[in-house]
């Protein structure tokens, strides 16, 4: 077998492979004497067809498949011993493919880039430290209570926070719009699930009043063909009831699987939570600010064939998400590029760190995050049981355990820098640049 290697661009290889025509024929020939024992051809027993008939018969079929196998066993033969690693499936292309005569192909395939991570010393990490204080316990139970608000017919008129059931007809120069009308709708005044100015002019309204109202929709409304123009909605209220917030009892307690204690028990209970909201909040900030770093600190050009496959895996993750009756080859890739590429990357550069420091995942550590993820649930024994009787969930959670000590790894060299901040800080999620 003879190859030589062509580079066409950093991570394009063009491989040329030659193959003897000696091992054509051997390869042709097994396949032939293959089928001649289970061959039945009229005339002839089974096992006793001449190879002359079998000849004329499948010699075309069995070079055919054997000329298919020679180029798939050959081309990874070649590439073990020019010692490259293909980043996807090559593009075959035959040269020379006469029967009598050598094989030639020429294979077109991208590599893995080879490369050094580095550049710690350069990550700035601003850690944030916090703890959960009673105060933020007293808000955490008005935000449960809030949660669970019943609601209980009111003789009044309607306030903020009140829950109103209407009809509503909307109307633009006189004519109703699609979309605009809606009879026994349940709303909850200040939600702000109406465009802005209809719930305002709801205040003040009594059951069984109908009002004329005029609110604009916005300039930037979803729908271009209502945007930025004033509605009359004629809207009438059929009853009102009050938000009754629960009380913090046994009752309410029980919602939560919290059944002994009382008021106490539940606290400790929702600290417990908070606590470990708190934790992981502040890990992930981390761990997002670690992998920015790295990325900004290793640039590398990636194979487009593993953006491909990343692009095609978040097309099908984003229909079976929102569903609908999209084919996930209909969405434009454009729309998963930049995340692929980015995840692409990050991979690429999370497990040359994995390798250059020899890290494997902490035994301690898995069963740390296993008993972590299992104490929010009720029998927490007996989640930690399923998960190691689970090897593609202890698989996750170890790959989850190896990025953290990638993470751990990066911090012991970056510039890091602890912030002190309220508990709502520390858990509030970061939010995504705005376009330009």
């Amino acid at each position: 077998m003879q190859v030589s290697v062509e580079s066409t661009s950093a991570l394009e290889r063009r491989m040329t492979v030659g193959v003897s025509v000696e091992r054509i024929e051997t390869e042709v020939n097994k396949r032939l004497q293959q089928t001649a024992r289970r061959a039945k051809v009229p005339g002839f027993r089974p096992g006793k067809v001449p190879m002359s008939v079998i000849r004329q018969r499948y010699e075309d079929a069995a070079r055919q498949e054997a000329l298919g196998d020679l180029i798939q066993s050959t081309f990874y033969e070649a590439v073990v011993e020019q010692k490259l690693n293909p980043a996807g499936a090559p593009a075959v292309e035959p040269k020379s493919f006469e029967k009598g005569k050598d094989l030639e192909y020429v294979a077109t395939f991208e590599v893995f880039p080879e490369f050094t991570v580095g550049g710690f010393e350069s990550i700035a990490i601003e850690r944030l430290q916090a703890d959960v204080a009673d105060a933020d316990v007293d808000n955490m139970l008005e935000i449960l209570r809030k949660q669970n608000t019943r609601f209980e017919a009111a003789e009044r008129a309607a306030e903020n926070g009140d829950q109103l059931n209407i009809d509503f007809v909307g109307k633009i120069d006189g004519e109703a719009f699609a979309g605009g009308s809606a009879k026994g709708t349940q709303l909850v005044l200040g939600s702000g699930r109406m465009i802005p100015g209809f719930e305002d002019a709801l205040v003040g309204a009594k059951a069984g009043e109908e009002r004329v109202i005029n609110p604009t929709f916005p300039a930037d409304y979803q729908n271009l063909d209502l945007a930025g123009k004033t509605a009359e909605f004629t809207v009438t209220v059929n009853s009102i009831a009050a938000p009754q917030l629960p009380e913090l009892n046994d009752d309410f307690f029980a919602l939560f699987g919290v059944k002994e204690g009382g008021l106490e028990g539940f606290r400790a209970e929702v600290r417990k939570n908070m606590e470990r909201e708190l934790r992981q909040a502040i890990k992930s900030k981390v761990k997002n600010q670690v992998m920015d770093g790295l990325l900004a600190a290793n640039p590398i050009e990636v194979p487009k064939a593993l953006i491909t496959n990343e692009v095609n895996r978040l097309r099908v993750q984003a229909v079976q998400q929102f569903g609908g009756n999209l084919k996930p080859e209909q969405l434009p890739a454009e729309l998963f590029e930049e995340q692929a590429k980015r995840r692409v990357v990050l991979g690429l550069v999370v497990a040359e760190v994995v390798k250059q420091c020899e890290l494997k995942p902490d035994d301690a550590r898995v069963r740390e995050m296993i008993q972590e993820m299992a104490s929010a649930y009720q029998e927490p024994e007996q989640v930690v049981a399923w998960y190691y009787k689970n090897d593609q969930q202890m698989n996750e959670v170890r790959s989850v355990v190896l990025e953290e000590q990638v993470v751990d790894t990066v911090l012991q060299k970056a510039n890091v820098t602890d912030k002190a901040v309220s508990y709502e800080e520390a858990v509030k999620p970061v939010e995504a640049p705005q376009a330009a």
